[in-house]
């Protein structure tokens, strides 16, 4: 087996004197399409701030391509190729979509703006079609599709989509995990952090489910598909 991408040991961490992960540790490879799911409150976001260092794990260690994440700075995490597109999308709505994009080449991959540019234009046409519009007066389908695009344009080795589907209308969802699918087979490494697990396990090849701050089942995800349990907790079934 090749050395992980990413590998999470044992890390804990929180807010004040509350602790929320409790020891969670993961793994991804160069290429994979991993889902982590989980319900409201499980810390998937929490675990997704720590990988990007905006909150400070309290112990256990990330490794990202090689490299100690643990300690350092998020804009340190941002050039060495790990890019989170966060939950809410956090575009910036004053901003034309134009603006936005060329904003996410900020800290990386500067040099290659309008190569990488041309590249998150032809996997979202539709940004292509709303250039100069004002981010904030974009649906929230093509808000999300602005933020992930956003995220392209740093050249990620690992791209963490932080429930990409949230608020969305059911066809919009089909349409944006179809857009995700195609990052996918462009060979993208992709993080991705959900509540419809249906969806997820679909379209990734392994994944892990978080609860209470502790990884309760991993595996491929064909068999948590299959999961009784995941189907009752998680699916209604």
């Amino acid at each position: 087996m090749s050395t992980p991408l990413l590998d999470v040991t044992n890390v804990r961490s929180g807010y004040g004197a509350v602790e929320i992960l409790r020891g969670v540790s993961m793994q991804l490879h160069a290429g994979e399409l991993v889902a982590l799911l989980g319900s409201n409150g499980a810390g998937k976001t929490t675990l997704n701030n720590v990988l990007s260092c905006v909150l400070p794990a309290w112990a256990g260690q990330v490794h990202f391509d090689g490299q100690l994440l643990t300690g350092q700075s998020y804009t340190q995490v941002v050039r060495s190729g790990l890019i989170h597109v966060p939950e809410g999308r956090k575009i910036f709505p004053n901003l034309s979509v134009l603006e936005n994009l060329q904003l996410g080449a900020y800290a990386r991959a500067r040099e290659r703006r309008e190569h990488n540019l041309a590249i998150a234009l032809e996997t979202f046409p539709r940004l292509k079609e709303r250039l100069s519009q004002l981010a904030g007066t974009m649906s929230g389908g093509e808000q999300q599709m602005l933020a992930i695009g956003r995220g392209m344009m740093a050249e990620p080795k690992l791209l963490i989509l932080d429930e990409p589907s949230l608020g969305l209308s059911p066809l919009l969802v089909e349409e944006l995990f179809g857009l995700i699918q195609k990052l996918r087979a462009s060979g993208l490494t992709i993080l991705l952090v959900e509540q419809n697990v249906g969806n997820a396990l679909h379209l990734s090849k392994r994944a892990y489910v978080l609860e209470h701050g502790h990884i309760v089942k991993s595996g491929p995800s064909a068999d948590l598909l299959s999961d009784p349990d995941v189907q009752r907790s998680y699916m209604g079934l």
